[in-house]
């Protein structure tokens, strides 16, 4: 099922957390943070929308990264339910596709409540202060890529606030499959 996260609110402190990422190492907020801004993605393994801007994803990574952006992609969902979006495979992806950042997971689903996170993909753009600024979509894509021409509309969000610390005012809200939760 199709999900949209609600709207950015400028100037949410972002969690801290703790995580164990696929390269074998731990990773706490601060070591993420750039210093113009951070990116913390929601992403997974099998959802259609991610699978079919991954290419964009990691293109705006690399593109984003020397500008000082800090920034890690985490995996929540119920692996028990989903075993595609397993720490296993979350290790295959990572290495098969050259992530250029940490990949984490959140197995106890505590970073994805604490966030607010709804979807995957699901984008928290901070500035330098921990502030969130952009809280939209990647790109026009949606369950298929979008044209190659898309404006690069978290590309640019990021650029901005590494730039003023200011995500842009106007953002269209990312669509993804819903966060795979565990039963309670």
């Amino acid at each position: 099922m199709a999900v949209s996260p609600p709207v950015c609110e400028f100037g949410w402190k972002a969690p801290d957390f703790t995580l164990p990422a696929t390269d074998g190492k731990r990773y706490s907020l601060s070591d993420i943070v750039g210093p113009n801004g951070t990116l913390v993605m929601f992403i997974c393994n099998h959802c259609p929308y991610v699978l079919a801007v991954l290419d964009r994803i990691l293109r705006d990574a690399r593109d984003l990264q020397p500008h000082g952006i800090g920034i890690a992609a985490i995996c929540s969902n119920d692996a028990a339910q989903y075993p595609d979006d397993s720490f296993d495979k979350m290790a295959q992806m990572a290495a098969i596709h050259g992530f250029p950042f940490p990949y984490l997971h959140d197995e106890s689903q505590m970073v994805a409540r604490g966030w607010g996170a709804e979807c995957t993909p699901d984008f928290f753009g901070l500035n330098a202060l921990g502030e969130l600024q952009y809280r939209g979509r990647l790109d026009a894509s949606g369950r298929h890529p979008g044209p190659p021409d898309a404006p690069r509309e978290l590309y640019e969000a990021m650029t901005q606030i590494a730039r003023t610390g200011q995500g842009p005012r106007e953002q269209l809200a990312s669509m993804g499959c819903s966060i795979k939760w565990k039963a309670a």
